[in-house]
Order: structure tokens, then sequence, then C-alpha cells
């Protein structure tokens, strides 16, 4: 029973302590220091081996400028503790009473701790780096490898360099410390993305380049042909990524998994020379028939997304023979699901899309590629306009993957669905959950057509031009290019001056620009620019007009203006970081 009482007594003891300590806290984060000292200073009576209500007494006192008593109770727990990096907290007391002189008798005692131990210098450099006071800090680790050189702190000293803008010695100190502790490279590549992303200091990526290529250079080890192939990937420079990846796989020729993921990012990027490149590559230097098999499917792909009437013969042939070489097996799936597809949408053959995938699903395939071969077929019953069927297999996947991304991609699917039959109140609903979905191509996706459906609710409560635009993208997504450029027109005929107007002009200049029409896709991405500055797709508009003129027309002058516009007005756009780094290259910046 004593046992028992003492229990609770404790248990009592600590929810009364926890309640306080949030009181106090919210009195200081409000900014009622008088409030939340009154409450510290009890706590810490009760529990003086608590730091963090020592320290937060200290802050109180500051604030209120009581600094006698602060000093008083530092000197107090310097004593009883003997911590040597309350020697910084003591000489901040006195730099904030514009006393440096003392302030700095205090930092150099800390610094003497570090030259008699070391190890020291973690704390004390630790409190440096809190108060903002980086050339201490700096010091304080430079001291400890005088004493210590094999100390691992080449990572908070090039993360205080860059924080003093000197990004060369940073640089050094982060490449040294990635070769040297390989686990700490992702963190130490984050850390540069951050300058990276900077514009502020535009040479910092060519500081980064020749540091790493002197070194790929110097050692010949393939960890810095690794690192140069990931800074060009950052900048979207596929090319040059394979370059680094190709010097690798001269000297580790055992996979290429690599070169492929590279290739993939090639074509999400929409880079199609460097993915064609690297594809063929692939194709050329392997045997492992995986590989094989998914780099033809990749490269095939893409010559479908980019075909015209006149490819479709050639690529038919293409398909057939490949098939016929690999043979329909599980391992072809791939290549089947693309036959399939390119039959159905573009072939208009919709009855041998859907027998190539029931076949499939009679092989013996694991659930993922079930699912897949299941949303290929869904998505064949929703160009028949088979909507009920569609959503049967689409709500079949949603359930038997349900957390994974392949659910994800099928529930936002449904909720597409939902729209095209412009049951937009469902769709909505299913758009909300889709918002916070762990993959960002899909929440991304799930937001733009949620603010598609709400934006042309608002004034417009029958969503009469909403239900037609509904069924212009319907018609586009029939690869009906010319029928869906007819009735978005019929939209801005009938809807001009209306909410609806620049969602439809941009619908109108990408499929212009699919049917290489660029004067007209021009025509429609300036009127968005000229005429619906504030609305949320100038930013698309911008960087398509920017694309077309770089990547079509080959006309910089005019390719300029467009991404800096991006650079200046835009930096929250998706489309930001490419633009900054096709600016910089058109502007003439060093290129390394």
């Amino acid at each position: 029973m004593k046992k028992i009482l003492t229990i609770l007594v404790l248990f009592v003891s600590l929810l009364a302590n926890a309640q306080s300590e949030q009181l106090a806290n919210n009195y200081f984060d409000r900014g009622e220091f008088e409030k939340a000292l009154v409450i510290y200073e009890d706590l810490l009576k009760s529990q003086e081996g608590v730091f963090i209500y020592f320290q937060r007494t200290i802050e109180c006192y500051q604030q209120l400028q009581q600094f006698d008593k602060a000093e008083k109770l530092l000197e107090s727990r310097i004593d009883k503790y003997k911590q040597s990096n309350l020697l910084v907290e003591l000489g901040f007391n006195y730099q904030l009473q514009k006393n440096q002189e003392k302030a700095n008798k205090y930092y150099n005692q800390a610094i003497d701790k570090i030259k008699k131990n070391a190890n020291e210098v973690y704390g004390i450099a630790y409190v440096f780096e809190r108060k903002a006071l980086v050339d201490y800090a700096l010091l304080a680790y430079q001291t400890a490898l005088e004493k210590d050189p094999k100390l691992p702190v080449n990572f908070q000293m090039a993360t205080l360099y860059g924080q003093k803008g000197n990004t060369d010695l940073m640089i050094d100190m982060f490449l040294q410390e990635s070769y040297q502790n390989p686990q700490n490279l992702p963190l130490i590549q984050n850390q540069l993305s951050r300058f990276m992303t900077e514009e502020v200091d535009t040479s910092f990526n060519d500081s980064l380049k020749k540091a790493l290529l002197l070194r790929a250079q110097k050692t010949q080890d393939v960890f810095w042909n690794d690192f140069l192939s990931w800074l060009f990937i950052q900048q979207k420079e596929y090319g040059k990524a394979f370059i680094q990846q190709k010097a690798i796989y001269k000297r580790n020729p055992d996979s290429f998994f690599n070169i492929v993921n590279l290739g993939q990012m090639a074509i999400e990027d929409n880079d199609q020379d460097s993915a064609k490149e690297i594809m063929s590559f692939v194709i050329e230097n392997t045997k492992d028939l995986e590989m094989l098999i998914q780099s033809h499917s990749y490269l095939i792909e893409m010559k479908i997304d980019h075909a015209t009437e006149k490819d479709y013969p050639a690529i038919t042939a293409e398909l057939d023979a490949l098939i016929k070489e690999f043979g329909v097996s599980p391992y072809t799936l791939s290549l089947l699901k693309l036959e399939a597809n390119f039959n159905a949408f573009h072939l208009n053959n919709v009855e041998k899309g859907k027998a190539i995938l029931k076949s499939a699903m009679e092989m013996p395939i694991n659930r993922y590629q079930l699912a897949e071969v299941k949303m290929e077929l869904a998505d064949i019953y929703l160009f028949e306009e088979k909507f009920n069927q569609a959503l049967i297999y689409y709500s079949q996947i949603d359930e038997d993957m349900s957390g994974d991304v392949v659910g994800q991609e099928a529930s936002l699917k449904t909720a597409r669905t939902s729209y095209f039959k412009t049951d937009f109140e469902w769709a909505s609903h299913q758009l909300k959950v889709l918002k916070s979905a762990s993959s960002q191509l899909i929440a991304n996706d799930a937001l733009d057509l949620f603010l598609l459906i709400s934006d042309n609710t608002v004034e417009d409560s029958l969503q009469v031009a909403l239900k037609k635009f509904a069924r212009a993208d319907f018609l586009l997504y029939q690869n009906k290019k010319k029928e869906s450029l007819a009735a978005f027109q019929l939209i801005l005929k009938e809807h001009k001056g209306e909410d609806i107007e620049p969602i439809t002009l941009l619908r109108i200049g990408k499929i212009y620009e699919k049917l290489g029409d660029y004067t007209n896709a021009l025509a429609n991405y300036d009127a968005i620019i000229t005429k619906h500055k504030d609305c949320i797709y100038i930013d698309e508009a911008l960087y398509f007009s920017a694309e077309i003129y770089n990547n079509q027309l080959k006309d910089v002058e005019k390719a300029k203006p467009l991404y800096e516009e991006m650079l200046t007005k835009h930096e929250d756009s998706i489309y930001y970081v490419d633009s900054r780094n096709k600016y910089r290259k058109l502007r003439g910046d060093t290129n390394l």
C-alpha cells in the first residue's frame, strides 16, 4: 500500500510539474517573461538538475535586464557543476550589457578549457553557435583540432563557414567530410542543395563543380564521379550526369541501376536527347533481360508520347518486333501494357487493348503487377465512356493497395472519373483527402483539380462552364485533340471574361503545342500573361512560352526575359528551379 501511495504521489508531482512547465513555456513564447520567471524559478528549486529550467530562468532574467541575478545564478552553477559551456553563457551575459571586454574574457576562458580537453568543444561550440557567435564557434573547433586532429568536426565547421559566406571553405570541408564519412553524404548534399537554390551567389554551383572535378581528376575515385553526377542531376543536366555514370561503369560494369534511373529522370523531365542516349547505351551494353525490356519500354513510351499519326505504323512494327523477340511473359508486362494502351488510345482498337490486358491478368504476376494491369484496363474502360466499369477496377485497386502510391493513384483516377461525369461534389470530396497524399505528384494533381472545380463554382453555381470544360477535358483524355480543341474554343467564345477563361487558354495552348503549332500555342499563353496577370496559371504560361522559344524556335532573346520573370515573380512555382538553371545558361554564366 505504501508503494502504491508513493507511486501516486510521484505521478501527481510529475503531472503538476508538466502542467507548470507548459504554462511557463506559453508565457515565455508570448513574451510575458515576468510570469514565466516565477514558474521557472519554482521548477528550478524543486528540480535543480533539469538544465532547461535553469536555461529558461537565465533567459528570463536577461530579457528583464536583471543581469546581476543571471550572473549570480550562472556563477553558482559553474562552481557546483564545473560546466565549461556556462563560461560562454556568462560571457554572453556581459555582452548583453555592452561589456565586450569582459565577455571576451570568459569566451577565451572557455577556449582554454578546450586546449586542456578537446572533447569539451562539443558543449562549448554548441553554445557559441546558439548565441550566433560564429567566429568563436569556429575558433573552438580549430582549437580542438590542434589538440586532436582526428576529431569529427568537419560538418559543424563547414556549416559555420557557410553561415559566414565563406562558401569555398564550406565546400572544401563538406567534401572532405563526405569522403571520410560516406554515411553523412545525404545530409551533406542536402546542405549543399540549399546553397544551390540561392540566387544570391550564382557562382556557388561553379565553385562546387570545380572542386568536385579537381578531386575526380586527382584521385580517379568513382566516389567523386558519383558526386558530380548528383550535382548535374540537381541542375537537370542529364547528359553531363551520364558522362559521369559512364566513367563509373567503365570501372564497375556490374550494374546499370543508376544509369537506368538517370534515363528515367531524363524522360520525366522531357530531356529526350539525353534519355535516348542513356537508354540506347543500356540496350547496347547489358545482357540482363529485365533491364533490356525496361529500357526498350522507356524508349518506345517516349516515342509514343511525342508521336503523330504518321509515326503510328513504325511504332506498331517496333512493338510487335519487341514482343516477338522477348515473348509474352510477366517479364514483358511493361511492353504488353504499352501495346494495349497504344492500340486503345492511338489506334482506336480498344478490343485488342482489352484482350492484351485480360490475357496478362491470367499470367503468374504479383499483386503490384496485377494492380498496374487493372489500372490500364480501367483507363481503357474510361476511354470507352464505360464509367461504372472503370470505377469498379479503380476501386478494387484502391482497396487492394490501400496506403500504397498505386492505391492513391487509383483513388485520384476515381475522382477524375467523377469529374468527367460532371459529378463535381463527389469528385471534390475525394480530392480533399488526396491533397495530403504521400506522393507529391498525386497531391499536386489532386490540388489542381480541386481548385479547378472550386474556383469555377463560386460565380457559376450551376457549373455550366465547368461542365463544358470537363467534357472538353475528357475529349483530351481520349486523345481527340482536334475535337477537344474545338470544345475549349467554344468555351472561350460562350464564357468570355468568366473565371474559366485562363485555364481554358492554358489547355488550348498545350493542345497546339502537341500539334506542333507553336505560333498559336504562344498566342494563347500570351493572352494569359497580358490579360490574366493575377491568375494562378500565370507561371505555367510564362514557363511554357519560354520553353517553346528556347527549345522549339531557338529564339534565346525571347526566352530569356520569360525565364527571368519566373525568377523575379514566381519563386513558389514548381518550374522555378528549372527556369533559374535555363536562364543562367542562356545568360552565359560560367558552365564548367
